[in-house]
């Protein structure tokens, strides 16, 4: 005993120890990449909504419907969007009433005309071409794309298609492509934006540099694009005054500036964790702590070990010399499961002890009456007292049938017990079975029909049948003069489903659940003559478990019982 106590807790204690190191180190290791990681990926995502709210604000001219774009960007990135003026009014807010106050400093600033400095290449603003601008470029892309199949045409965000793929000297002929070089003619709307782009420019320069009139880049057929950065004077001045005149031009066509406040869902941002030399001397202690507790847990279950066992240990051994009853109580834990699953196979082997006796006694009984019937009739005969007439040949006959099916229930039952009741399946067709069956016990007292869907399956036909006849007798046999007894046959999803389902007494809810028990019959007053042996729907069960399948029963007294065999089509 002290052995195993000793043993137990030191190798508790070095497993301990061992996971404790390990999972300290590979903490250690492995905790700053991940955060590395996970600030990169939160970056990442917030890159991604700050782009798409600019493309947002670069379209519209204000943000009144913007909630339900800006809720679609917070499901989609799992965080909470508000966007506020630059007075700190809010504007946009996917949290709701319960949600935490928004940090004081923003995210970044929402302005599609100054991102790091530059003008966001998606506010076109006056550029934007009318529908008739672009269906006719795009007519006359087509035109130039079909010179050469290797070029592509692709949309510039204000509309205009442009051709990739272009080769040095591609078009040095245009009349080699038509009408195709029209696509680099200059539009109305594009005009009169390059002439208000024009005039603000050098309103501009007439404030900051009078005198100095450099012109913007003229439109030629090769390059012409809404974004104008080039001038032809490339002093500080002009420069400036172009960047100021496309922002004065485009300021009425897109959203005003917001400040972007972005937070997880419930407002809550995550943990930093610190590594520095004060952590590293809090995980050791923490480390030493657990590995404190562990050990003294580790001596704790290994001292209470010892009690548990030797109580199992006796309990068996008072098993093994025949004693069905002794019980253990092993606690909680994993001793306390062992002792639960023995103190279960005790039930169990009692049960079964029961189960014995009571089958022995009920096999005596089924045996007695027929047994004692032909005995004395046959005793009644050699003493004269009765005529060997057919009456009693027929009678005697019917009595030896009645053992012989008790005896080859039993032999059936035995065989599913033991693992041995074989099957012989092969491919047929269920409603044949179900044909069979009906016709053999078919009732001039009683309507017996059957509502089939043809199914195939692979099975033993003559198992099937005998299950299913189980059935329909016992259903025959409950369902008094005029009633109606109905067999149906369909597919259930991957399921064959056969119902017998009659219009007799049916079955009170207590005894619903012992209808498949061996020697069970709803009414104790019924002979084996009247309610059969009490072994038809224990067998009918084992036959349909052994190919896979299910049977069940409901009823409702005095309306009658249904029970349904569910097979698999497989």
């Amino acid at each position: 005993m002290n052995s195993l106590l000793v043993r137990f807790f030191l190798f508790s204690l070095v497993i301990a120890a061992c996971s404790i190191a390990v999972t300290a180190w590979l903490a250690s290791q492995a905790t700053t990449g991940t955060i590395r990681q996970e600030q990169g990926e939160a970056l990442e995502t917030d890159a991604q909504i700050l782009d798409e709210l600019v493309n947002y604000a670069a379209k519209h001219k204000d943000w009144t419907a913007a909630q339900s774009e800006v809720d679609g960007f917070a499901r989609k990135y799992n965080r909470r969007i508000a966007l506020t003026d630059l007075n700190g009014k809010k504007l946009v807010d996917t949290g709701n009433e319960n949600s935490p106050r928004l940090p004081i400093t923003p995210k970044a600033t929402v302005d599609p005309l100054n991102v790091s400095g530059k003008i966001d290449p998606r506010a076109v603003g006056p550029f934007q071409l009318s529908d008739a601008e672009k269906e006719k470029l795009h007519f006359y892309a087509t035109e130039l794309a079909a010179c050469n199949d290797k070029i592509q045409i692709v949309d510039a965000p204000n509309g205009r298609p442009r051709l990739s793929n272009l080769e040095p000297g591609q078009f040095s002929r245009w009349e080699e492509c038509e009408v195709g070089y029209q696509l680099y003619t200059i539009t109305a709307t594009e005009q009169a934006a390059y002439e208000k782009l024009q005039q603000l420019f050098a309103e501009c320069l007439d404030r900051l540099a009078p005198g100095l009139q450099p012109l913007a880049k003229a439109a030629g057929r090769v390059s012409l694009d809404w974004d104008v950065t080039t001038v032809r004077d490339s002093s500080p001045e002009a420069v400036t005054c172009m960047t100021n005149a496309r922002r004065d031009q485009l300021r009425p066509y897109v959203a005003p500036p917001t400040y972007l406040f972005l937070t997880s869902p419930t407002g809550e941002e995550p943990m930093a964790i610190d590594l520095s030399t004060t952590g590293t001397t809090r995980i050791t202690l923490v480390a030493l702590g657990i590995l404190a507790l562990a050990g003294f847990a580790s001596w704790l279950t290994a001292t209470q070990l010892v009690r548990p066992i030797r109580a199992l240990t006796a309990a068996t051994q008072r098993t093994a010399e025949g004693d069905r009853a002794v019980r253990v109580d092993g606690g909680a834990g994993e001793i306390g499961e062992l002792a639960k699953s023995f103190n279960a196979m005790s039930e169990k082997l009692a049960e079964t002890e029961r189960q014995r006796q009571a089958m022995v006694s009920d096999v005596a009984h089924e045996l007695r009456t027929p047994l004692g019937n032909i005995t004395g009739w046959l005793e009644a005969t050699q003493d004269g007292l009765a005529e060997p007439d057919p009456h009693l040949v027929d009678m005697l006959l019917e009595e030896s049938l009645l053992l012989q099916r008790l005896v080859d229930d039993l032999h059936d039952l035995a065989q599913a017990d033991a693992g041995t009741l074989r099957l012989h399946p092969e491919p047929i067709t269920l409603d044949d079975v179900v044909d069979q069956v009906v016709n053999a016990q078919q009732n001039r007292e009683i309507l017996l029909r059957a509502e089939i869907t043809p199914v195939h399956i692979s099975a033993d036909p003559v198992r099937l049948r005998q299950a299913l006849g189980n059935l329909v007798a016992n259903a025959v046999r409950y369902t008094p003069p005029g009633g109606e007894v109905v067999v149906k046959l369909f597919q259930e999803g991957e399921n064959a489903i056969i119902e017998v389902r009659d219009t007799g007494t049916g079955i009170a809810p207590d005894d619903v659940p012992h209808v498949f028990d061996r020697f069970w019959r709803a009414d104790k007053s019924r002979s084996r003559r009247t309610g059969g042996s009490g072994l038809g729907l224990a067998i009918t069960r084992h036959l349909v478990e052994a190919h896979g399948g299910t049977v069940s029963a409901t009823s409702v007294p005095g309306r009658g019982s249904t029970f349904r065999i569910s097979l698999p089509l497989a």
